[in-house]
């Protein structure tokens, strides 16, 4: 069984940045390609990053330049490094994987974790 655990969320003022991890079990992170989505209040999931299972990165025009995804496969993790948060950024933020090469939509994901909250104040 395929499971995703978030971590590293919380409270941050704008400008701050924040580190998300997403710890696999049951597999690793080179079976699938691995992607972060958020939802913010009253919107639809977003796709920000993903990661391939050959290590291809892909972003939203939304967070190019801010965000950085990384895996680091001795610890079966996924990484998404955060700088220059805004308010905008403000959502429940997913770790979830395909069995696509990689994808920026969140339908197309079928393993997820609980999800963080990142919470930007201005």
């Amino acid at each position: 069984e395929v499971q995703l655990v978030e971590s590293g969320g919380g409270l941050v003022q704008a400008g701050g940045s924040l580190r998300l991890s997403c710890a696999a079990a049951g597999c690793s992170v080179e079976d699938y390609a691995i992607g972060w989505v958020r939802q913010a209040p009253g919107k639809e999931r977003e796709g920000v990053s993903c990661l391939s299972s050959d290590g291809d990165t892909s972003y939203a025009d939304s967070v190019k330049g801010q965000f950085t995804i990384s895996s680091d496969i001795a610890k079966n993790t996924v990484t998404l490094q955060m700088n220059s948060l805004e308010p905008g950024d403000t959502a429940v933020y997913y770790c979830a994987g395909t069995n696509l090469f990689w994808s920026l939509d969140a339908a197309d994901y079928d393993y997820w974790g609980q999800g963080t909250q990142v919470t930007v104040s201005s």
